[in-house]
């Protein structure tokens, strides 16, 4: 992970949420001098128990709406490009295919280094397939995502949350060393306490040494209660009034209950707070 943003690609639909991710886009992109990538994927997915006429997807048709999409991206472009006051640029792509895989190869093709996705405030369709699609994208890149709805659009990132496991989330650690610097952030360190004399409390320890090791921002230790990490990390920000929420995209924060296990509901969609997935980079090999 760099020591610095450059490049932060925003998935853009056209709609609501994608303003809301392009807002929090400019936003960093003004502190950190980066460039913003707005990428639309044009996708026509085939139900298969729904018959189509082939003629419904003709070179006319694709034509028409390639170059509506075009358009409205640099409308886009046009719009924001007044917002920023660094050095950064807005950058515009038109993408045609699934878009899971579409953003990932351009992300490993253009090097981004954050993707920033806006949330639907509403459609619960919408949430499931959005809520795997972050954790998945954060996998399979290794790329940070931070899901943003209108709720979360503050104009810094004072409170940072980081709950821990059980290891050390060191590529965590960089990521909210590095955004706390331009906000002057403070790091709140949060697991859950099990029993007495647990590991959890060598977890934080541990981890606060590593931060203090790096950098000097501002850190608070807290040991929460409850059983699960995601609900007990949620609770504890909105009590702090935290402005930013990192996670990892693995079973530990997944938010309890029955229907959000079936929809594999993780934190980064049952909050009202920005929240960043980090994946934790495999250790290198020492062979």
């Amino acid at each position: 992970m760099p020591n610095k943003l450059y490049n932060i690609m925003v998935p853009v639909d056209f709609t609501h949420k994608s303003k809301w991710a392009v807002a929090k886009a400019i936003e960093l992109a003004n502190n950190f001098n980066c460039n913003i990538h707005l990428v639309h994927v044009l996708f026509k997915p085939i139900l298969p128990f729904i018959p189509i006429d082939k003629s419904y997807f003709t070179p006319y048709e694709s034509s028409v709406d390639l170059n509506s999409c075009r358009e409205q991206l640099a409308d886009l472009k046009a719009a924001y490009k007044k917002q920023l006051c660094g050095e950064g640029s807005i950058e515009i792509s038109l993408l045609q295919g699934h878009p899971q895989q579409q953003l990932t190869k351009y992300i490993e093709k253009y090097e981004m280094d954050l993707v920033v996705v806006g949330l639907s405030k509403f459609n619960l369709f919408q949430r499931i397939i959005s809520s795997i699609s972050i954790s998945n994208l954060a996998r399979k890149t290794n790329i940070p995502v931070l899901a943003v709805r209108a709720s979360g659009l503050v104009s810094h990132f004072k409170k940072i949350v980081l709950p821990l496991h059980e290891d050390i989330p060191v590529e965590r650690i960089k990521l909210a060393t590095m955004l706390a610097r331009p906000f002057k952030s403070t790091v709140y360190l949060v697991s859950l306490r099990k029993n007495l004399n647990t590991p959890e409390e060598n977890i934080l320890n541990k981890t606060l040494e590593v931060v203090q090791s790096i950098s000097t921002i501002p850190v608070q230790c807290f040991l929460l209660e409850g059983q699960n990490l995601a609900k007990s990390t949620l609770d504890f920000s909105k009590r702090i009034n935290a402005d930013l929420i990192m996670d990892h995209p693995k079973k530990e924060f997944r938010l309890p209950g029955f229907w959000n296990k079936i929809t594999n509901k993780f934190l980064s969609y049952g909050s009202k707070i920005p929240v960043m997935t980090v994946e934790q980079a495999a250790p290198e090999s020492n062979s």
